[in-house]
């Protein structure tokens, strides 16, 4: 087997290498490549690069970010909403509605907290827990990655 190439296409490991390279270079933390039936996914971070096809590829790990690391210091009992997806954080539904959530509001697991619009999908995002919101950590209509923080929630009240 080749050095540089596994089986061509989206397997090309110069191309992967150009990819990892212009996801640094651009903040992207995740691309899917799909080519006939081969498909591989590269995720920078704590997740491995993936592929479906024979070929398995090496994990592409990228140290943590400086939030990630001061998330470390949080109480215990204040749990952080983070995003699941790339996108745009919407607040509420539409302009003229309140917003799905503010500070000193009680969620529960399926209370939607906000919205993030993803290729033009409008993705409604659940707390996933029980508590309080203490704190609002992005402004509306502001671009969002994969793990930011969105919400504190202070699952002791």
């Amino acid at each position: 087997m080749p050095d540089a190439e596994v089986d061509g296409g989206v397997f090309d490991l110069d191309r992967i290498r150009l990819l990892v390279e212009l996801m640094k270079e651009h903040g992207l933390t995740e691309i899917d490549l799909r080519e006939a039936e081969q498909q591989v996914r590269l995720c920078l971070g704590s997740t491995a690069v993936t592929a479906s096809t024979v070929p398995t590829l090496a994990a592409v790990a990228a140290p943590p970010s400086a939030a990630e690391a001061s998330s470390d210091s949080t109480p215990e009992h204040i749990v952080l909403i983070k995003s699941p997806m790339v996108g745009t954080y919407y607040s509420k539904p539409n302009p003229n509605s309140d917003p799905y959530t503010r500070v000193g509001d009680h969620v529960d697991p399926t209370t939607t907290v906000c919205i993030i619009e993803a290729m033009k999908v409008f993705n409604e995002i659940p707390a996933e827990t029980t508590g309080k919101i203490v704190a609002v950590l992005v402004e509306d209509e502001e671009p969002v990655d994969v793990g930011k923080p969105l919400f504190k929630v202070d699952t002791s009240q």
